[in-house]
């Protein structure tokens, strides 16, 4: 009899018929280059107010330049910090999925076991940070678009590699189920 191939003590493949385990890959979210103009704006803010405080012309008082200050940090800074805080992609070792959404979530998913095609697109900023938008599409289903990946090549690499084995799994899964 044969041993089973084991990494760690692990077996690299479950025997044929078990379920396999999923495992997480790899959990991310979309380059923070896109905060890049908040933290301009944050750094701004704070500069003009401690300029501007206690200098105002008359008619204007320090509250007004902290309430405006304020404002500007909760909607230029912090809301596209939640946003982008609240978009996930998680690659586990059955599948791919995407969350996004603050007070409700939208989860959208992609088996690997399925197979999908994978269309890599990177713009000139992309290129220069190293990231990518990739869309995954199974002829079926809404693609599912992964924008400003962090990565980009290794992802793509990553998934390409789930997909072969998702594929081989469930080739073997129904060899033994049919003998």
């Amino acid at each position: 009899m044969t041993q089973p191939v084991t990494l760690g003590g692990r077996p690299l493949m479950p025997p044929p018929g078990t379920p396999s385990e999923e495992l997480l890959i790899a959990r991310f979210r979309s380059h923070a280059r896109r905060l890049f103009w908040s933290a301009l704006v944050l750094i701004a803010t704070f500069g003009a107010t401690g300029y501007f405080f206690g200098n105002l012309p008359d008619g204007i008082e320090d509250w007004m330049l902290l309430t405006a200050a304020g404002a500007l940090v909760l909607l230029a800074v912090v809301l596209p910090f939640v946003i982008w805080y609240s978009r996930s992609t998680t690659v586990t070792t059955r599948r791919v999925i995407a969350r996004q959404g603050i007070g409700s979530r939208r989860r959208h998913e992609m088996s690997h076991a399925r197979g999908y095609t994978i269309a890599v697109r990177r713009g000139p900023l992309q290129r220069l940070w190293g990231s990518g938008t990739i869309t995954l599409s199974n002829g079926v289903d809404t693609p599912l678009r992964l924008a400003n990946v962090p990565n980009v090549t290794l992802v793509h690499e990553t998934l390409a590699d789930q997909i072969e084995v998702g594929q081989i799994l469930a080739h073997r899964d129904a060899q033994a189920v049919g003998d």
